[in-house]
């Protein structure tokens, strides 16, 4: 996986659909270090029950069981807000998501909403270890921008 802005290959460890940087629920990542904090970034969907769905849940859950349609409905919904998030992230600069969450709410009770929130992040190999050459995609590499502190602080 190439990571944008950069030629650091990631490792992809996460089973299911594959997205395009690292996500992580971690706050750091052994191995690597974080070198630029973009902020917070979001995936947001909104999606609606069919009637179907919504009438064979109400008889499935008289029975007992687990409702499908519904749980397709939500992993399909997490999968887009997580695509979304990489977008943001990517759009940023950020070649990972770290401290990743979800949020989810019913909305009127015929849509449910599904929000994944994380921090975006530029990360390279700990120790300083070049990027892999040759990558698909790969783009020239941007040296991190160092951030001055505020006014006031200490200069390092």
């Amino acid at each position: 996986m190439a990571a944008r802005g950069g030629g650091y290959h990631l490792p992809m460890t996460q089973p299911g659909p594959q997205f395009p940087i690292l996500l992580s629920t971690m706050n750091d990542l052994p191995g690597f270090q974080v070198v630029r904090v973009f902020g917070e970034v979001f995936g947001l969907t909104v999606r609606s029950r069919n009637m179907f769905s919504t009438m064979g849940a109400g008889f499935k859950a008289m029975a007992g069981g687990e409702l499908k349609g519904l749980s397709k409905l939500l992993s399909d919904s997490r999968n887009e807000a997580l695509g979304r998030l990489c977008q943001e992230a990517m759009a940023k600069g950020g070649n990972a998501v770290l401290a990743l969450r979800f949020d989810c709410n019913e909305i009127a009770q015929t849509a449910s909403e599904i929000a994944a929130y994380g921090t975006a992040v530029y990360v390279v190999p700990a120790g300083g270890a070049a990027p892999q050459q040759g990558a698909p995609h790969q783009q020239q590499q941007q040296q991190p921008q160092q951030q001055q502190p505020p006014q006031g602080y200490p200069q390092q």
